[in-house]
């Protein structure tokens, strides 16, 4: 299992815990009764950036999925950051799913490119390429590309990603944060075997969304 240095809740959530339930309280010394919206609000801030630990599958060649969610799309398309047509797996993550994102597979990064965009809903096909995105294309061991998006949504306003070129992830590291509601696009070559299914929910680092062919 993994243990990440900031237990149960993650580093980026502090600064708004701490003002929420320090308006909290405060609301509650002025009138108790009007201080519940405030600590449903603080409720709220703490649910969202919960950043629980998670069991890491070894199975030789898994994609594991890079955020809790959904799977809105799963298509043949091109990928336009590591220049090639690819297998497309979409996750989409609500205000109520864990926003921290892990890294799908092992590998050396390659790139990692930033795109200023728009911020509209991220379950819309054109999210992908329109919004505000961070794209990592990563190289396997067994040099095979997979690339994955952090793109922002209707909501997300800050996208942070703490690697660079170079950097070596593991599967299951985490790599960045995206704030209130969005989706991360995996993309994958066109010989991988999909696990998943369009509606189907998906837990980050947990749940294996393809395997990899194994050369040799």
């Amino acid at each position: 299992m993994t243990h990440y240095p900031h237990p149960i809740i993650a580093r980026e959530g502090w600064p708004f815990l701490a003002i929420s339930i320090v308006l909290a309280i405060a609301a509650t010394v002025w009138c108790a009764y009007w201080s519940i919206p405030v600590w449903i609000i603080a409720l709220f801030v703490l649910q969202f950036f919960r950043d629980p630990p998670r069991e890491i599958p070894q199975d030789a060649g898994a994609v594991l999925s890079p955020a809790d969610g959904r799977v809105i799309k799963v298509e043949r398309t091109q990928d336009v950051y590591g220049q090639r047509e690819a297998i497309l797996i979409s996750v989409f993550m609500n205000v109520f799913n864990v926003h921290s994102n892990r890294s799908p597979v092992d590998g050396k990064i390659e790139q990692v490119q930033y795109f200023p965009g728009k911020f509209v809903n991220a379950d819309l096909d054109k999210a992908s390429l329109e919004n505000e995105r961070n794209a990592i294309v990563l190289t396997t061991r067994d040099q095979q590309t997979v690339t994955f998006v952090q793109v922002a949504g209707l909501i997300a306003r800050r996208i942070l990603c703490y690697v660079k070129a170079g950097d070596v992830l593991t599967r299951g590291q985490r790599y960045g944060f995206i704030r209130f509601g969005s989706r991360v696009d995996v993309y994958l070559p066109l010989d991988a075997a999909v696990r998943v299914s369009i509606g189907d929910k998906v837990s980050a680092t947990t749940t294996i969304l393809a395997v990899l062919a194994q050369n040799g």
